[in-house]
C-alpha cells in the first residue's frame, strides 16, 4: 500500500513525521496517508516524494528502485557463491525474491532478478521456473540486453544437455539463438563467441563434425579479427578433443600448440593441464611409451593443483598403462576406485565410460572370466547411444573378442 511504502521510506531515511510534512503538509494529514486513512493528491505525492528524495514513480510501485538495487545486490551476491561455501544458497535467493517477484515488471534489476530466481527455482525443482525464465527473457528483448538473453537460452538447452538428450538440446539451442538474432539489432562480441562455442559444442554432441567445425573455426576467426581472447580456450580445447576423436592427428597437434601458448601467455593452470593430458593419451594410445606415460603421470599427481579437478582423468590413462604394463592387479585397483566427474559432453563420457573396457581386459588377464563379461556389457551399454569414437569403437571390438 502506497502508505506503508511512505512510512517504510520515511523510516529508512530517520525521517519523523514533522520533518516529512515539512511546511507543505500537517503531520495528523500525513499520518492519515501513512495509515492509508486518506489518499495524497499528486501535487502532495509529488512533495513526499521530493522530501524522501526519491521518484513519485518509486512510491507507486510495490519495489522502490532503491529496494530493487538492494535486493538484487544479495542476490547476486549470494548466486556467485560457491555451491560448496553455500550449498542451500539457491533456497536463500527463493526465500529473497518471493516476496517480489510479482511485482517485477521493467527494468534491469527486475529483469536479472527473476532471472536470478528462475534458476534458483530450476535447482530446487520448482515448476515455475519457465514461467518466469520466460519473463525474464521477454525483458531483456525489450530492452535489447542480448548478453542475459544468451545466458537464459543456454541455461534452457543444458537442462537437456545434462539429460543426455542432445538432439533436444541442439534445437531448443537453434530455436533461441534464431529468436534472439531476430529480437536483437545488435549482439556484443563475448555474446557471440558464447553462442557459437555451445552452437559448437552441441553439433559434436551430435555428431556433426562438419557443421560444428566450421563454427569453431568461424569463432576462432572472429575472435582473431577482434583481438579478443573470450572463450579461446575453451575452442582449443574442443578442436584439439576434435581432432583426436577424428584421428586426424594433424589437427590435435596444431590446436594442442595453440592451447600450449595460450595457457603459458594466460598462466591458465587448466588449460596448461589438459593440454598435458592430450598428450599423455597420445603416448598411451598412439605412441605405446606407457613407462614415460607412467612418469608423466605420477609427476602431476604430486602436485595437488592437478587433483583439484584433472585427477579421474590422469588416473584414468595411469590405469591404461598399468594394463599395457602388465600391472592387471594394480590397474584394476585403480579402477575400481574411479568416479566418474561431472561430465555430460559425449567426448567425456566416452574417455571415462572405456574404464570398464579397461577393467574388462585386466579381468581377462587375471582369468575372471564373469568379471570380465559384466565389465564390457556394461561398457558396450553406456556407450551405445553415444556417437562413434575411437574410445566406442575399441571397445566394440574388445567385447567381439571377450564374447569370441
Amino acid at each position: 500500500m502506497l502508505g506503508e511504502r511512505i512510512k517504510k521510506l520515511r523510516k529508512q531515511k530517520k525521517l519523523t513525521l514533522e520533518a516529512l510534512a515539512g511546511n507543505q503538509l500537517t503531520k495528523g494529514m500525513l499520518s492519515l496517508i501513512e495509515n492509508n486513512k486518506a489518499q495524497p493528491s499528486m501535487e502532495s505525492l509529488s512533495y513526499i516524494a521530493q522530501q524522501l528524495e526519491v521518484e513519485v514513480s518509486d512510491l507507486l510501485e510495490v519495489v522502490s528502485s532503491e529496494e530493487l538495487r538492494s535486493i538484487l545486490e544479495k542476490a547476486e551476491k549470494l548466486y556467485n557463491t560457491e555451491f560448496e561455501k553455500s550449498k542451500d544458497k539457491h533456497k536463500q535467493l527463493i526465500e529473497l525474491i518471493e516476496p517480489f517477484a510479482e511485482n517485477l515488471t521493467q527494468g534491469y534489476e527486475a529483469a536479472r532478478i527473476l532471472e536470478i530466481y528462475s534458476y534458483s527455482l530450476f535447482h530446487e525443482k520448482k515448476q515455475r521456473w519457465e514461467a518466469l525464465s520466460e519473463r525474464a527473457a521477454k525483458m531483456f528483448d525489450q530492452m535489447n540486453i542480448s548478453a542475459n538473453r544468451s545466458s537464459i537460452a543456454i541455461f534452457r538447452t543444458i537442462n537437456k544437455f545434462i539429460e543426455h538428450d542432445y538432439s533436444s538440446a541442439l534445437e531448443i539451442f537453434l530455436t533461441e539463438r534464431r529468436n534472439i538474432e531476430l529480437n536483437h539489432a545488435y549482439i556484443d562480441p563475448l555474446t557471440k563467441l558464447d553462442l557459437d562455442y555451445h552452437e559448437a559444442v552441441l553439433f559434436y554432441a551430435v555428431g556433426d563434425s562438419e557443421a560444428a567445425t566450421r563454427i569453431m573455426e568461424n569463432a576462432l576467426e572472429f575472435s582473431k579479427k577482434k583481438k579478443i581472447f573470450y572463450r579461446v580456450d575453451e575452442l582449443y580445447r574442443l578442436a584439439a578433443a576434435q581432432g583426436m576423436m577424428s584421428g586426424n592427428n594433424d589437427k590435435k597437434r596444431f590446436y594442442l600448440e595453440k592451447l600450449k601458448q595460450y595457457a603459458e601467455f594466460a598462466d591458465n593452470l587448466s588449460s596448461l593441464h589438459f593440454y598435458q593430458l592430450l598428450n599423455i593419451m597420445t603416448l598411451t594410445s598412439e605412441q605405446r611409451e606407457y613407462q614415460k606415460a607412467l612418469e608423466e603421470i605420477d609427476q602431476l599427481l604430486s602436485d595437488p593443483k592437478t587433483l583439484e579437478f584433472y585427477g579421474p582423468w590422469f588416473n584414468l590413462e595411469k590405469s591404461k598403462a598399468l594394463y599395457y604394463l602388465g600391472s592387471y592387479e594394480e590397474a584394476l585397483l585403480l579402477l575400481d576406485k574411479m568416479v566418474l566427474p561431472d561430465v555430460h559432453h559425449p567426448f567425456d563420457l566416452s574417455i571415462f565410460y572405456v574404464a570398464d573396457t579397461y577393467r574388462a581386459l585386466c579381468h581377462v588377464e587375471l582369468g575372471n572370466r564373469n568379471e570380465a563379461v559384466a565389465a564390457i556389457k556394461k561398457a558396450v551399454s553406456n556407450f551405445h547411444p553415444l556417437p562413434e569414437t575411437p574410445f566406442k569403437v575399441f571397445t566394440l571390438d574388445t567385447s567381439e573378442k571377450i564374447s569370441g
